[in-house]
């Protein structure tokens, strides 16, 4: 059975996991993610960090024209971790069933 995952236990950082895996790989840009979330810049931002330092997550910056941009994008570790803690959620949610 799959254990839980403190870092993405915390519901910010599960819902920042969840719509970047729902992404199939393809990066989200901080406005976007952030509306998904209903997360503050900050806020926002300080989780993308720590999932960044345990490399879950990749952070990439660029510029469109003149303006900058901030992508996140799930890393095929976080991948297979976001994946072990959702079984470990639905094992959770099954066993509770059976009570």
């Amino acid at each position: 059975m799959s254990q839980l995952d403190d870092l993405i236990h915390q519901p910010l950082r599960l819902k920042i996991m969840a719509a970047l895996a729902a992404e199939k790989g393809q990066p989200l840009d901080f406005p976007r993610l952030k509306a998904i979330t209903q997360a503050t810049d900050g806020n926002l931002g300080s989780h993308l960090a720590t999932l960044e330092k345990a490399g879950y997550v990749a952070i990439e910056k660029d510029f469109v024209g003149k303006r900058p941009r901030t992508q996140a994008r799930l890393t095929p570790k976080g991948r297979k971790a976001f994946r072990a803690h959702v079984e470990y959620l639905r094992s959770v949610v099954e066993a509770a069933e059976e009570l």
